[in-house]
């Protein structure tokens, strides 16, 4: 099965984010992802099974607190006729060490995975052919944090990919 470890966002911030996807609509053409499909993703692993999966997630998540999300603008992957159009999440300490720790876990039990660079982003949309011209002003989510780090099976179809959750550890919320 295909799957990925991804912290889930909370309903405000993937509110925010479908929010600013509505926006972009008007100005860039492109394939939008559905809402619901909204997550940032710490470990993409391809076809696994889940042997050592869930005890790497929990062990990379003991003693972790929610994680800061902050929009950091719009990117892109690919060339501009044909891009993925994503909105950058800020590389905090607390992001970049869970990333890395998850990834070691994975790693110390066997488990495979892409080792590309974390880059951290929310894919907004694919297909899209970015303008010459600027954008219009923009609304990016308010802050917030997530407090769940999820293993998602991924499920690939012709109108785009659907995700289940088959795995969740919670991160510790930060005190007030």
């Amino acid at each position: 099965m295909r799957v990925f470890v991804a912290l889930e966002l909370p309903q405000a911030f993937a509110s925010d984010i479908a929010a600013l996807s509505r926006q972009l609509k008007y100005a860039v053409e492109g394939r939008f992802l559905a809402a619901e499909t909204y997550h940032l993703t710490l470990a993409f692993l391809g076809e696994a099974t889940e042997a050592g999966i869930a005890s790497a997630i929990e062990a990379a998540c003991t003693n972790a607190a929610a994680i800061p999300l902050r929009s950091d603008g719009l990117g892109k992957f690919g060339r501009a006729s044909d891009a993925t159009l994503w909105l950058g999440i800020a590389a905090t300490p607390d992001l970049m060490r869970l990333a890395e720790t998850v990834r070691e876990e994975l790693g110390a039990r066997g488990v495979a995975y892409d080792g590309k660079p974390f880059k951290p982003h929310i894919t907004l949309a694919r297909r899209v052919r970015i303008p010459r011209t600027d954008l219009p002003p923009l609304a990016f989510p308010l802050n917030d944090e997530a407090s769940a780090v999820t293993l998602f099976k991924s499920t690939l179809a012709r109108d785009g990919a659907t995700y289940k959750p088959l795995y969740t550890a919670r991160l510790e919320a930060k005190p007030s």
